[in-house]
């Protein structure tokens, strides 16, 4: 197990040490859960009452905090506490599960696929015809990577994740578990004889940037022509839908539960909160956030914050949700 002294510690985080303890940190924990030898961090002022009955032996701090940690326990002021906290994390990271052999028995890797150099490939992947996978890709165990398509260096696919044919994906990305890339887009138009649906064939692709992160059982959805494109750096949480032919910028969040309908267009740094609905043929514009919960159903400026169903200028909606609260209590 690995453990640090607070100094060491320090060292990495480039922080103001305030006090000192002997302990050794053995990891981080949370500020109630926390024991004698981990650190812990305060975000907040809220959370500073915490800190007297707290068993950790040291705490990341704002740099603007006026708190003392008391005998044989430290603080470490730090600019951003949250950024901190994040490299501690990778500090303390266990190491990911081990290949025994490169290429396992039991994957079936097509003839003409091009593998690159340091490539690892688990027990039960499927490698199609065609397919090119860059430098030190990674396919944990049950991973299926369909014909022709292009996985680039460094790239990181979980157990379950399943990326359809012609898809191309860029370096350095994370799909966890049970990620589908590439199924065919919703679409379907009433029958002639209207005694039925006709499916609309789906015959584009899916191309994914570099540095992008796809959670748990997400789904990005192949164009019905042309590409579905996710930006670089984009990061998508569990259970996210984004369907045929829609575009996101780069680095946008879209958090939990949340989808976009086809053809929606997405600018830069855009923000989806949690189980937000994005109607089909609208852009949010770059910076724009949607709250949590929110349906938009027609375009958002640059920059705008848009709350509720429908969604609309997250002052406006606050204001209204005031006055209905205030009316109702009248009653």
């Amino acid at each position: 197990m690995k453990s640090y002294s607070i100094t060491e510690i320090n060292t990495i985080l480039k922080g103001e040490l305030i006090g000192d303890t002997t302990q050794k940190i053995k990891g981080p924990e949370e500020i109630q859960k926390a024991n004698s030898n981990q650190i812990t961090f305060i975000g907040s002022k809220k959370y500073e009452k915490l800190w007297t009955n707290s068993k950790a032996s040291a705490a990341l701090i704002s740099a603007n905090s006026n708190m003392l940690p008391g005998d044989n326990r430290a603080f470490l002021k730090v600019k951003n506490v949250d950024l901190a906290m994040a490299k501690l994390l990778e500090l303390f990271n266990p190491p990911a599960p081990v290949f025994d052999t490169d290429i396992h028995p039991t994957a079936v890797v097509h003839e003409t696929a091009k593998i690159g150099e340091g490539c690892k490939i688990g027990a039960n992947c499927y490698v199609g015809k065609d397919v090119e996978l860059g430098k030190e890709v990674t396919l944990y165990p049950n991973v299926c990577v369909f014909d022709e398509t292009t996985i680039d260096n460094n790239t990181v696919v979980w157990s379950g994740t399943i990326i359809r044919e012609r898809c191309i994906i860029g370096s350095h990305c994370i799909f966890h578990t049970n990620v589908s890339i590439g199924a065919d887009g919703f679409g379907y138009r009433p029958s002639d004889d209207g005694k039925g649906l006709v499916k609309i064939p789906q015959i584009g692709n899916v191309i994914i940037g570099h540095y992008v992160e796809i959670g748990a059982n997400s789904c990005v959805d192949r164009a019905k022509f042309s590409s579905t494109i996710i930006g670089d750096g984009c990061k998508i949480d569990n259970l996210v839908q984004v369907a045929h032919n829609s575009i996101m910028g780069r680095s946008c969040i879209m958090a939990g539960h949340s989808g976009l309908a086809g053809s929606v267009t997405l600018g830069d740094g855009v923000v989806i909160g949690g189980s937000a609905s994005i109607k089909d043929h609208t852009t949010i514009n770059s910076g724009a956030t949607v709250g949590a919960g929110s349906g938009v159903m027609g375009d958002v400026k640059a920059g705008k914050t848009v709350l509720g169903y429908p969604a609309q200028d997250a002052r406006e909606m606050l204001k209204q949700w005031v006055a209905i609260r205030k009316f109702m209590k009248n009653q």
